[in-house]
């Protein structure tokens, strides 16, 4: 194994995770843009969910973060005003992978507190959408380094989606990438593997999931250089499949796309993957500036 500092890709973005709850939905007939839990969209003495989140899009999409945290606080005061749990929790949830994407701990740890508690305060523990909270939340602790604080947060979850989901769901492919991070936290690397696999194999059956594949795939690039019975070929593979996922042609060119590939370029010039990361930031820059 080469010695050089290496890094796990930050786990799969809010959106993507969203994105993948609208599919799972959609996939069981029901016809969604945003999560089960904004079931107060267009209620009169609510907050409008849909809108919130929808020009919360755009914004991130322009990477207007100053604009985007500005956009979030105000619903949220303004959801707390109206008495809106419901809505407030929307707009928490939403918080949580903000936060966890701009690195304000402090904020992220207080959207993880509220949202814990309004998942109790609105009665929907034990459903689907307090499963998602909770990875959600585990996701953000994670990512601020309390990984133990955030496992049993993953199990819980793990526990309603395996009584309510088949295990092909959309839904299973951003848990198990997330939770496979936990679990190398912890040492648990053969458990870890195994969780990316599950994540990969379920991405790639995915509407629009070769990206998200291609995270996991250099994920378990980085869990391979601390596994001793794992070399430079095992390394390679990994890095070759997310090269060719996202350049694959059946790959939509979407907000989506470019928010994994974000993510991606610094760990493939790591890798010394120089001309390919190139490629790919020259992409980027002209998708933020037609945007």
């Amino acid at each position: 194994m080469r010695n050089l500092p290496r890094f796990f890709i930050a786990a799969l973005s809010h959106l993507q995770l969203r994105y993948a709850i609208i599919q799972s939905f959609r996939s069981r007939g029901f016809n969604m843009n945003i999560p089960e839990y904004c079931c107060n969209t267009g209620r009169q003495n609510g907050i409008p969910v849909a809108r919130v989140i929808d020009t919360l899009d755009r914004l991130l999409s322009r990477n207007d973060k100053e604009g985007a945290e500005r956009h979030l606080r105000y619903w949220r005061e303004e959801a707390v005003r109206l008495g809106d749990k419901r809505g407030e929790l929307s707009v928490v949830d939403e918080m949580l992978g903000f936060f966890r994407r701009t690195g304000d701990k402090e904020s992220a740890l207080e959207a993880v507190r509220a949202a814990l508690t309004l998942t109790e305060e609105t009665g929907i523990e034990g459903g689907l959408s307090s499963a998602t909270i909770m990875l959600n939340s585990a996701t953000t602790l994670k990512a601020f380094g309390k990984t133990e604080e955030a496992l049993p947060l993953y199990e819980a979850a793990l526990n309603v989606y395996t009584g309510a989901l088949d295990e092909n769901d959309p839904i299973f492919a951003g848990f198990w990438n997330n939770y496979a991070l936990a679990l190398s936290d912890t040492g648990r690397k053969e458990e870890a593997e195994e969780a990316y696999f599950n994540a990969i194999y379920i991405m790639k059956k995915t509407e629009n999931g070769l990206p998200n594949a291609a995270i996991s795939y250099l994920n378990l690039a980085t869990l391979y250089e601390s596994m001793e019975d794992r070399d430079e070929n095992d390394i390679g593979t990994c890095l070759n499949e997310a090269v060719l996922l996202f350049k694959d042609p059946e790959t939509e060119r979407d907000e989506k796309y470019f928010d994994a590939l974000s993510k991606c370029i610094s760990s493939f010039r790591s890798y010394g993957w120089n001309e390919d990361a190139a490629e790919f930031e020259a992409e980027l820059k002209e998708f933020y500036e037609r945007t």
